[in-house]
């Protein structure tokens, strides 16, 4: 069964935990995620969030692998399904995500990476006076279709460059809203399938990677309200070959499952 929760719902309920007016096309924001930082927070809206976007992570392989998310799930509070878009494809999922826009309001309707020029949660920020950034690796679609705005975008060569930068701006604490794209897992599983060695230890990095982040953010953020997402852009499923693929309308492609913690500032 489908999750019954668009992605396009995410857009609105981040925007409502920064206490932001929503992009105009947003659909409803998610209210679990809103509750949850209502109730983290004591009420508090949070003034930084950080989104770790590792591609391809399935809610099945969430599920069939679960001990392999272990420090992920011990350093959140909740877990949000949601129910992609179709074609469930990168620049066609990442647009939703953060216009919370379904896609043929957003424009991308197709692996390709036109720049979005609808209002997306980028420019939601800038108008509210926050310093929003993107961290990503070259010719990605996070390094593509949100391009064009008043922000900083660090361009990496590769995965560990991105990441380094990432922590380097952690530890700087200038920015508001930080989005930190990985697509290391999306690339092992198209080439050796979903549940290959090879794409388990890019999965297995991954959440490594997001456990720096947050004791960063844990150390490093400690004056501000935080929402912290380990949150992928759509699933995956093997074909013939041992090899993987996605895009298609299939529960295995479309439903993924966020995590979340909120860390309330130490007064």
């Amino acid at each position: 069964m489908k999750n019954p929760n668009s992605l396009d719902s995410l857009c609105g309920a981040l925007s409502y935990a920064m206490d932001i007016n929503a992009p105009e096309h947003a659909a409803n924001p998610n209210s679990d995620l809103c509750n949850y930082v209502d109730d983290a927070l004591c009420g508090e809206k949070a003034d930084r969030i950080f989104m770790y976007n590792p591609d391809a992570i399935a809610q099945w392989i969430y599920e069939k692998y679960s001990p392999m998310f272990s420090e992920v799930k011990d350093m959140t509070d909740i877990e949000t399904p949601f129910c992609t878009v179709l074609p469930s494809v990168t620049p066609v999922c990442f647009g939703t995500m953060y216009t919370g826009a379904q896609p043929e309001v957003h424009g991308i309707r197709a692996y390709k990476k036109p720049v979005i020029t609808i209002d997306t949660i980028f420019d939601a920020l800038i108008r509210a006076g926050k310093k929003p950034a993107i961290v990503s690796t070259g010719n990605d679609s996070m390094s593509k279709i949100y391009l064009e705005r008043d922000m900083d975008y660090f361009i990496c060569g590769s995965i560990e460059q991105a990441n380094a930068k990432a922590a380097e701006l952690i530890i700087e604490d200038k920015y508001d809203f930080i989005a930190v794209y990985n697509g290391n897992y999306d690339s092992a599983m198209h080439r050796f399938g979903p549940e290959s060695n090879e794409a388990l230890g890019e999965l297995r990095a991954n959440v490594r990677t997001f456990g720096i982040f947050y004791e960063l953010i844990a150390k490093h953020w400690k004056s501000h309200n935080t929402l912290v997402g380990f949150a992928m852009d759509h699933g995956c499923h093997e074909i013939d070959g041992n090899c993987g693929s996605h895009g298609i309308d299939t529960e295995e492609d479309l439903n993924i499952v966020h995590l979340y913690k909120a860390l309330k500032a130490e007064k």
